[in-house]
């Protein structure tokens, strides 16, 4: 057995009660990889669905299993092959989770090259962690498959969560005029990343409001939520407007009637990023960061060995930004 690290692993699907500190083998770096030394690590609805099994169409798990798909820290040690980082670069990473290997709640994570990006000096590790699953998924919707540009109308439906949160923050980018729904409690949190409207979803009718700001429509819906919260996106969006929902993998999830969309003249496009588009993706929304066009979201910190009750607050819903675990703070944020 080669060196040992401390990571939260899972030996069997389960509740969150599943994930504990166990001594594991730290990953090597294969060619084309790097094996990152963790500093903090991003916690995303998709870690609890993948410690419940839920990614076994994608891959075969091995247990014990780590999940966690974001990380940022420092380059350990790079494979063959890696030409473009070094040992010892400030990086952050979309980790090979997703790919069925251990993933970033963990002292070390391994990372194919082109998914872990250079970070600045000024980039502070932990805002650069919260930031790949999220801010990449937010970038799919926004500009891969939204082609939001200055003028755009924009809807993010769940603007506070950690995609909403950068959705806004891309959108805005682009020039676009942004409205979010959200909870009572975070109507300024929205305005703050720049929505000019933040619609209280629990009072009156969404679709009342988005209509009384945009009265010919908008050009894109956002929807992070899903799970038929927003159903009547299609009545508001414009014609040759587009609907994206961000996949949750819930099975029979309610979603919009196709031929209604179709009759609209509506495209809804279930988004999802991929592993082609992430290394691109990563890397401008690195570049953005680092100069200041777009910031991180509302971040809580949780210790790693506090993983599983981070699950339980992910799961319940209503977390405001995100939540990154501290796993090595030494290694400087």
């Amino acid at each position: 057995m080669g060196d040992l690290m401390q990571a939260m692993v899972l030996d069997e699907f389960g509740g969150p009660e599943v994930l504990h500190i166990a001594a594991i083998e730290r990953p090597r770096a294969a060619p084309g990889n790097v094996v990152v030394e963790v500093a903090y690590a991003g916690v995303n609805p998709a870690d609890w669905k993948a410690r419940e099994g839920w990614l076994s169409r994608y891959f075969q798990y091995q247990f014990p299993f780590v999940v966690g798909f974001d990380a940022a820290g420092i380059v350990a040690e790079v494979g063959e092959g890696v030409t473009g980082l070094k040992v010892g670069d400030r990086v952050v990473t979309a980790s090979n989770q997703g790919m069925g290997e251990r993933g970033s709640y963990a002292q070390f994570v391994a990372s194919v090259e082109e998914r872990c990006v250079k970070l600045p000096d000024h980039v502070a590790l932990v805002d650069a962690a919260a930031m790949p699953t999220a801010a990449i998924t937010a970038w799919e919707a926004v500009f891969d498959v939204g082609g939001t540009e200055a003028g755009s109308i924009v809807l993010v439906n769940g603007g506070a969560g950690g995609t909403g949160s950068y959705a806004i923050q891309l959108a805005r980018m682009a020039g676009a005029r942004v409205a979010a729904t959200c909870g009572p409690a975070n109507m300024d949190y929205v305005r703050g990343l720049g929505a000019e409207l933040a619609i209280d979803y629990r009072q009156g009718d969404v679709a009342d409001a988005v209509r009384a700001w945009a009265p010919e429509g908008v050009d894109l819906v956002v929807d992070t939520v899903g799970q038929g919260s927003l159903l009547e996106a299609v009545e508001f969006t414009r014609k040759g407007g587009v609907i994206a929902p961000i996949a949750t993998l819930i099975a029979d999830e309610p979603t919009i009637d196709p031929a209604r969309a179709e009759a609209r003249g509506v495209r809804v496009v279930p988004t999802i990023s991929s592993h082609a588009n992430q290394p691109r993706q990563l890397a401008a929304l690195v570049a953005a960061l680092a100069e200041g066009k777009i910031h991180a979201p509302e971040i809580t910190l949780m210790p790693l060995d506090q993983a599983g009750e981070a699950h339980r607050k992910i799961q319940a819903g209503h977390v405001r930004g995100k939540i990154v675990l501290v796993v090595n703070e030494a290694l400087g944020r």
